[in-house]
């Protein structure tokens, strides 16, 4: 795979994942890129000081992206992440199998892109009159066809139809259950974000409501005591301070109710956020349930295969068979014919004595 560049590209790091690209039309939904999980791994150009992210699935790379000093690898839940490839004008997702997989490479992207700063300032010190790196892409290894040999007599055409169909009922079934169980993994992923966030703000919500609880309590018995201090200036008249207190303590009691109704605002508001969190969880109980349920189909479409593999194996042995004892009856036909040959030489040479 790719021979003019991995004689010069070593190896420095591999993992496995699920591979997704966005959705250039949209750019806001993720593709798959393979339909299971696949090698992603680092690759160290010594002669040209280049770093690359490569990834083949089946006879075509779906990731081959050049690590440079500008890119971002964002961890967008506890197994997924992403990062801006603007040559190839895309985004990249990866889904590992467990968060330490997900670390792991965030770390080994961090070491990659700092390695690739220092090469591009070490390039542009020795090479000033280089002002960018030109980088080959790699060439798609060529696919290669053999067709063996017919080697079996007396095949029966509708035999081999319904075998090739058969083997096409089998790929688009495993190619079906595949993209739909990536799809709903992709779903999960987000969703799974989105809660492990809306939980994160629901614990500060709650510290807060019961902070502005204390301080509402705190302010409302402030207001009782200075409305008590009001009215006992009003009775007195007189014998209380002077009217400019009475003023300021009008005043401060105006700020206190104006700043008991933003805190009972932001209440409401905390409330209702509280709502949408629930809102959040029952659409991650309907995705888990579906998941559920696609993992069911996956099931039973394995079962399906393999009976229609089962099958399909009776098939080619009961035509193997057929074959053999074809072969054979020619055999004693062949035999038979000998015979007769011989006996009619023999006729023939009685006829003429």
């Amino acid at each position: 795979m790719f021979p003019h560049h991995r004689e010069r590209e070593q190896p420095i790091f591999s993992t496995r994942a699920h591979v997704f690209q966005i959705d250039p039309t949209t750019k806001r939904n993720w593709i798959p890129a393979s339909k299971h999980a696949v090698t992603v791994s680092f690759f160290y150009d010594a002669n040209r000081n280049v770093y690359r992210i490569i990834s083949v699935g089946g006879t075509k790379a779906i990731i081959n992206c050049t690590v440079t000093p500008s890119m971002t690898f964002t961890k967008t839940s506890q197994k997924f992440g992403q990062w801006a490839d603007s040559r190839a004008n895309t985004v990249y997702g990866l889904g590992f199998a467990t968060e330490q997989q997900l670390h792991q490479f965030s770390e080994k992207f961090k070491e990659v892109k700092d390695a690739a700063r220092l090469a591009r300032e070490k390039s542009q010190d020795k090479e000033l009159a280089n002002t960018a790196l030109t980088i080959a892409a790699p060439q798609s290894p060529p696919v290669m066809c053999v067709n063996g040999p017919e080697d079996k007599l007396f095949r029966s055409q509708s035999a081999d139809i319904t075998l090739a169909s058969e083997k096409e009922r089998i790929k688009k079934m495993l190619s079906e259950g595949s993209i739909c169980e990536l799809n709903l993994e992709a779903e999960l992923f987000t969703l799974q974000d989105s809660n492990s966030k809306l939980v994160a703000a629901l614990h500060e919500a709650n510290a807060n409501v019961e902070q502005w609880k204390k301080q509402l309590a705190a302010y409302q018995a402030e207001t009782e005591r200075l409305r008590e201090q009001v009215a006992e200036l009003e009775i007195h008249g007189s014998q209380g301070p002077s009217d400019l207190l009475k003023d300021e303590l009008t005043q401060s009691l105006e700020e206190l109710e104006a700043l008991l109704k933003a805190k009972d605002e932001e209440i409401h508001i905390l409330q209702s956020k509280k709502a949408e969190y629930h809102a959040m969880e029952h659409e991650r109980d309907q995705a888990i349930l579906r998941l559920r349920e696609m993992e069911m189909r996956s099931s039973e479409l394995e079962r399906r295969i393999q009976n229609a593999e089962q099958n399909l194996n009776n098939s080619l042995e009961d035509r193997d068979r057929i074959d053999t004892e074809i072969q054979r009856a020619i055999e004693i036909l062949d035999i038979k014919i000998f015979d007769l040959n011989d006996l009619r030489q023999s006729l023939v040479k009685l006829l003429d004595k």
